[in-house]
């Protein structure tokens, strides 16, 4: 779904007994979620008018127009939030959506293949590529800082890195 639609945010259950529902928003701008609206579930077979009531810890206390008590707000709860890409802002370009570099080749500098974008994740600070190293079933955390990443190249599903040492495993050493 990620060539139409981009995930803005996830429903994390309900808030209170009335049916609100508890959602995180993943834009830059988090209140922006509702403008989004009417936003899909990932199969696209649902969609959601979300109505934010207030700001909340970690997010929004918001409606559906369906939803009126906890039950069903809990639910919902896991529930991945899409928003069309078309209603979504274009991006300088040094900026990407998450969605845009997962399954791309990594390759290094040399152009020897390291793997592909499995998923992208935040912890607080900088965004961590989290690969998948090539011919293997390990996964490695790559940061995703113009230092180790100078170049994400769309057009040819390619992005070539520079590791600081230590980030890749070391390769086994032969007899």
């Amino acid at each position: 779904m990620s060539e139409t639609h981009i995930c803005v945010g996830t429903i994390s259950g309900s808030y209170g007994v009335q049916g609100e529902l508890r959602i995180k928003s993943f834009c830059a701008v988090p209140e922006d979620i509702e403008t989004y609206s009417p936003l899909t579930n990932e199969d696209g077979s649902r969609d959601f008018m979300l109505a934010i009531l207030r700001p909340i810890t970690n997010g929004f206390s918001a409606r559906l127009p369906d939803i009126t008590n906890k039950e069903d707000a809990d639910a919902l709860r896991g529930i991945k939030l899409y928003a069309r890409r078309e209603q979504l802002p274009s991006l300088p370009d040094d900026e990407f959506y998450h969605a845009d570099l997962i399954d791309l080749n990594v390759f290094d500098t040399g152009g020897v293949l390291l793997g592909r974008v499995k998923s992208v994740q935040n912890h607080g600070a900088d965004d961590l590529l989290e690969l998948q190293l090539a011919g293997s079933s390990t996964t490695t955390f790559l940061p995703f800082t113009k230092a180790s990443v100078p170049t994400v190249d769309l057009a040819s599903g390619r992005i070539i890195a520079d590791p600081a040492e230590g980030i890749l495993p070391a390769a086994p050493k032969t007899a």
